[in-house]
């Protein structure tokens, strides 16, 4: 791995870094908010973004997109984690547009994808099913074939954001009889469409994010399928040549244990000497400080395999991704410990007596899905074993 900057990248990280640093919001209360969609709000500087094609830096020029190279995008993420400023990314970005690229209609592109270039319109996804988790493809949310129209019956789960969402990508089966992989079409829906009912999950950190969402003879239009159909399910599978370093969860693991550093080193623990004092504090938090810049040495290792060999990422993502959700878990039981009972507080009822101003305890509790969401743990640990190690398959 080269750490260090070509001429070119070093002149797109200044550019990059200074445009974060005047033109970024400031506001503190979008760092670690319990919120996870209070970013939306920031439209100023998602205005700002698109202004220079940056909300979609991965899509191609011609689409909207900046066209950024693997390194430029690394750079470019990294560069707004530092900063702690709000990122553009989410399942219109990330899912939506490449789909629309790769296989929808012109008219369909010329529908959507400005909207999501314009960063202010929210996209939920409709996949993941009471019955149909990681084994996805055994999902059975119907749609049938009626004149124009397709008409969905059936139920999704853990749909973030919906209940903010104008439009979600459906898979939903329409054959039946086919293999599983084989019978799904991939669907926009319109989320104010009659007979889509969207109920709130709350979740163990009492944040609204999570949602339940019922289709009772909801009619959606022939024309609202991207692609073939029975073609779903290799539609989802679609991406561009994305930067899937996990940078920012790294950078922002290593803030996270500075800010707890600083936390120990400005309160007292028994009126006289500071938390910061213990050495078993320091131990620990020291150690949380190397596990940090472990997942971001793994990021670069991804994004160096992407930019020099051209390969997309494989086992190498898992090892990542399990690796930083579980050191979230690590630091947010470092930070319990450190807050002692004022760790149990939350800004909504304690106010300026919760630490951190309620983020330890949001993010102790929210930690426990990310070893979940996004592929668990255990399937993760299943690829690496299997696609890293060559294991047998059980």
């Amino acid at each position: 791995m080269d750490y260090h900057d070509t001429a070119e990248e070093a002149a797109f990280r200044t550019e990059v870094r200074d445009f974060v640093q005047k033109e970024a919001p400031r506001d503190p209360g979008l760092r670690g908010s319990a919120d996870p969609f209070a970013m939306r709000g920031t439209r100023e500087w998602m205005t700002k973004l698109a202004a220079r094609k940056w909300i979609a830096p991965a899509w191609p020029a011609e689409y909207g997109g900046a066209g950024l190279s693997v390194m430029e995008q690394f750079i470019f993420n990294s560069e707004l984690a530092e900063a702690r400023a709000p990122r553009p990314v989410g399942i219109a970005v990330g899912f939506v547009g490449p789909t629309l690229i790769v296989h929808g209609t012109e008219e369909q592109k010329k529908k959507y994808l400005p909207e999501i270039l314009s960063g202010e319109v929210v996209w939920c996804q409709g996949y993941s099913e009471p019955g149909a988790g990681s084994d996805l493809a055994s999902l059975q949310t119907r749609a049938v074939r009626d004149g124009d129209d397709y008409v969905v019956n059936g139920q999704k789960i853990w749909t973030s954001g919906g209940h903010l969402a104008k439009w979600m990508i459906l898979l939903a089966r329409t054959d039946p009889d086919a293999p599983k992989h084989r019978g799904i079409s991939y669907f926009i829906v319109d989320m104010k469409t009659p007979g889509v009912t969207v109920r709130p999950l709350i979740n163990a950190a009492d944040s609204h994010e999570f949602n339940e969402v019922f289709f009772e003879d909801a009619r959606v239009p022939r024309e609202n399928m991207i692609g073939e159909e029975n073609r779903g399910w290799y539609l989802a599978q679609t991406t561009l040549s994305f930067e899937r370093s996990n940078i920012g969860s790294a950078v922002g693991a290593r803030q996270t244990v500075e800010d707890l550093a600083q936390f120990a080193r400005e309160h007292r623990k028994d009126g006289t000497s500071t938390i910061a004092h213990n050495a078993a504090v320091r131990g620990e938090l020291a150690e949380r400080y190397v596990e940090a810049n472990v997942a971001t040495l793994m990021s670069y290792k991804i994004v160096s395999m992407q930019a020099k060999e051209g390969v997309p990422p494989g086992h190498e993502a898992s090892v990542a991704k399990l690796y930083s959700t579980e050191l979230n878990q690590r630091v947010y039981r470092t930070g319990m410990k450190l807050a002692g009972l004022y760790g149990q507080l939350d800004a909504k009822s304690a106010g300026p007596g919760a630490a951190m101003q309620g983020r330890i305890k949001y993010m102790y509790l929210r930690s426990v899905a990310n070893t979940v969401e996004g592929g668990t743990s255990e399937v993760q640990r299943n690829i690496i074993a299997t696609r890293g190690l060559g294991l047998p398959r059980a």
